[in-house]
């Protein structure tokens, strides 16, 4: 693949957060398997090591990475923060992504210089970059990193005004076009549970949908089928239309010239997990991605339930949350490991010692379960996690939900519910079902995602097809 006749050349732009660069890195290395295809990524200086790193194993020759400023001087932001994860608090997403539109100049004068774009699939909180698109004449598809699930039940939420004159978080509301669901007032965030909305979040949120209403198609990182009935149902009803290409996360290469770990070079946890495998125990995973803000004393309630489960667990935690009470680490030595550095988190949902996942209900996080063939306890903190809890436990039935102590979705977990829950998972009979469940589904999402045969490696072959079609009418 030295020199590349391109019949594709496809512009990725990625928001500046992990959990949303990652999936469109492993769709830029989706498309790079493919001949003919080249694509050039866009970033910010802060984040180009990541995302080189990320593509070292994909053909140079196809891929280039552009990297273009993030502005200075942002009242709030401080300066160097270039991604979501850096952000004292996550209070500051409004005012730093509503900065991104100051990288307009650049990205355009950039794109100047690029040969022609066959299409960009860009960020939805990027809802500048349509305009872009527009001014150079090429499709732009959206990614929210979002299932069709969750983009269905919310879209049907706000047409249906379902949240207007409701009085109280926890009534059960039911949806016209899905009317098993149901979702409560607290299974949102702001601004769409807002009364009256107004002020610098709705008005973010109202240019992020006007921008995604009139792109030319949705990027949705799942396969249709684990979810028929709400791809179908998208398509059918709206646009613009949805296109399910994942899981992404099974698109990763292995790094070139890998050596096979040895003993030495494997991270303490690995070789934590490694013993437990040797000794026949499961373990539960333990992590809530990287912007879930966990108060102490909820901190506290969470070492309590997992010291008295008295199952084996690996529990990923951020440094800022470092205080876990007197003493507990040392009492769980053995049966438990507290992490506080960054993990593969593939790389242990992968490992055979792990038989549960004590999540946020993150939708990278939920699909790499599923493809692990872990199930999930789902314990939902921030924007569509909610609904995501609610896919997985009541309509894919992969996993069970953690009990609050007022039963609401966003209720404070106390520790006993906690320990009855995990222990539901790791050894009951709804969490022996589940198991059963998802291991079916890992098998079914492999197969999606076979090259030249799979049901997304055929949508994203759809794809390029029909973008070639419309550049062939230019």
């Amino acid at each position: 693949m030295g020199s590349i006749s391109s019949d594709h050349h496809v512009v990725l732009f990625p928001f500046m957060s992990k959990g949303h660069i990652i999936p469109i890195l492993n769709l830029a290395q989706l498309l790079l398997r493919r001949p003919r295809v080249t694509v050039t990524v866009f970033t910010t200086p802060a984040n180009r090591p990541f995302t080189s790193k990320f593509l070292s194993n994909s053909s140079t020759a196809a891929c280039s990475i552009v990297d273009i400023p993030y502005p200075e001087n942002v009242p709030e932001i401080p300066a160097g923060v270039e991604s979501t994860d850096r952000l004292p608090s996550m209070s500051l997403y409004v005012p730093f992504t509503r900065a991104t539109k100051l990288m307009q100049p650049h990205f355009e004068r950039a794109l100047e210089s690029l040969p022609r774009v066959s299409f960009m699939v860009s960020d939805g909180f990027l809802w500048w970059t349509l305009d872009s698109a527009n001014k150079f004449g090429f499709p732009r598809f959206v990614f929210y990193g979002m299932n069709n699930y969750a983009m269905s039940v919310s879209r049907s939420v706000g047409q249906n005004r379902l949240l207007s004159g409701v009085q109280s978080d926890d009534e059960l509301l039911i949806l016209p076009e899905f009317p098993w669901i149901k979702i409560t007032k607290k299974d949102f965030d702001p601004p769409i549970t807002d009364p009256e909305p107004k002020g610098p979040d709705f008005e973010l949120f109202i240019d992020q949908i006007v921008s995604t209403s009139n792109s030319y198609g949705v990027i949705v990182n799942s396969f249709y089928e684990l979810e028929p009935l709400f791809a179908d149902h998208w398509n059918r009803v709206g646009k613009p239309k949805s296109w399910c290409v994942g899981p992404l996360c099974l698109a990763e290469l292995p790094p070139k010239n890998e050596e096979p770990k040895n003993e030495l070079s494997k991270p303490a946890w690995i070789k934590w997990l490694d013993r437990k495998l040797d000794e026949g125990r499961s373990v539960m995973y333990v992590a809530f991605g990287s912007q879930a803000e966990i108060s102490a004393q909820q901190l506290k309630e969470i070492a309590t339930g997992l010291e008295q489960s008295k199952v084996n667990f690996l529990w990923v935690i951020r440094k800022a949350e470092s205080e876990l009470g007197d003493g507990f680490e040392e009492r769980v030595k053995g049966r438990g490991l507290v992490v506080r550095d960054w993990v593969d988190q593939k790389e242990i949902l992968w490992h055979g010692s792990v038989q549960g996942f004590l999540s946020h209900c993150g939708w990278n996080s939920t699909l790499e379960s599923i493809c692990a063939g872990v199930p999930i306890l789902a314990w939902p903190m921030m924007a569509e996690q909610p609904l995501n809890a609610r896919m997985v436990t009541e309509e894919i039935k992969l996993g069970l939900r953690v009990e609050t102590c007022d039963g609401s979705v966003r209720g404070f977990v106390k520790w006993q519910g906690l320990e009855k829950t995990v222990r539901e998972l790791m050894g009951g009979e709804k969490g022996e079902k589940a198991r059963t469940k998802v291991k079916e589904l890992s098998e079914i999402a492999r197969k999606a995602m076979e090259e030249g045969k799979g049901s997304s490696w055929r949508c994203l072959d759809m794809l390029l097809d029909e973008t070639c079609k419309l550049e062939q009418h230019d």
